[in-house]
């Protein structure tokens, strides 16, 4: 795909893609949406991480309220069905670990596709924003799902309803999001956190996801056996049997992500 709205890096098994359109302080148009589906989906295919983060002083505003296709054609429900669905599950299934490096502000659709990735690191000067009910909508693109699940009932709640702005530390400290970085550390952070996936047990990774994502329609049995299902499958990896013998040579383990 030739990218218009956003771009793709791949390098030393890290693929960064990054919302290019800071003059709208990267507002999601149709276009962005597929191109964001199909960047996530490459990234899963050619690297072990995939990062998704912005340009300018926003990660990402949400819905392009002067989006062509939206304005011709307001039907939010098949929007949500045909654009943010595909563009979302491509984030939540990717088979590598996905980091959402929130560098500015994200709010409405743009903070709910920030808290789909695995992992979510915010600079110090970013801030969340469940901005829908000051345009008279819901929290979509997921905020619904997973607000309650990383926050609790009580403060997705009042995010969804008044609508007012969640800083990076308050957001770490409420467990919306991995952790918040100083401004001036905050590349350097992500980029480490990115390296250090990329030399990862991927697999091991992916099977962590799936059991994590499946623990809320599971009981403790159900739970227990997803994750003797995944263990069996780690157990018979080359990764497995490094990083045994590398903890009993004293060692650094050397993953080859399968």
């Amino acid at each position: 795909m030739d990218y218009q709205t956003i771009t793709l890096e791949i390098a030393d098994d890290i693929a960064v893609v990054t919302l290019n359109r800071a003059e709208v302080m990267n507002a999601l148009s149709s276009q962005m949406r597929a191109e964001i589906t199909h960047a996530v989906t490459e990234g899963g295919k050619s690297a072990r991480v995939v990062v998704i983060t912005g340009t300018g002083r926003a990660f990402c505003s949400g819905q392009d309220l002067s989006d062509s296709a939206s304005v011709a054609n307001p039907d939010l429900e098949r929007i949500l069905r045909d654009e943010y669905l595909p563009m979302l599950r491509a984030i939540v299934d990717c088979p590598v670990p996905t980091i959402s490096a929130v560098n500015g502000a994200a709010a409405g659709a743009g903070a709910n596709l920030a808290l789909a990735a695995d992992v979510v690191i915010a600079a110090d000067s970013a801030y969340f924003t469940q901005a829908f009910t000051r345009i008279g909508l819901i929290p979509d693109a997921g905020g619904t799902w997973t607000l309650p699940r990383n926050m609790g009932m009580a403060k997705a709640m009042g995010a969804a309803l008044f609508a007012e702005k969640i800083t990076a530390q308050q957001a770490d400290a409420w467990g919306m999001i991995w952790e918040h970085v100083a401004d001036a550390a905050f590349e350097a952070t992500w980029k480490a956190r990115a390296a250090h996936l990329a030399k990862g047990p991927t697999l091991a990774y992916r099977k962590a996801k799936e059991a994590i994502r499946a623990t809320w329609e599971n009981d403790l049995e159900a739970q227990l056996n997803v994750e003797g299902k995944a263990q069996g499958v780690c157990g018979q990896s080359r990764d497995f049997q490094e990083g045994v013998v590398a903890f009993l040579e004293k060692r650094p383990a050397h993953f080859e992500g399968r």
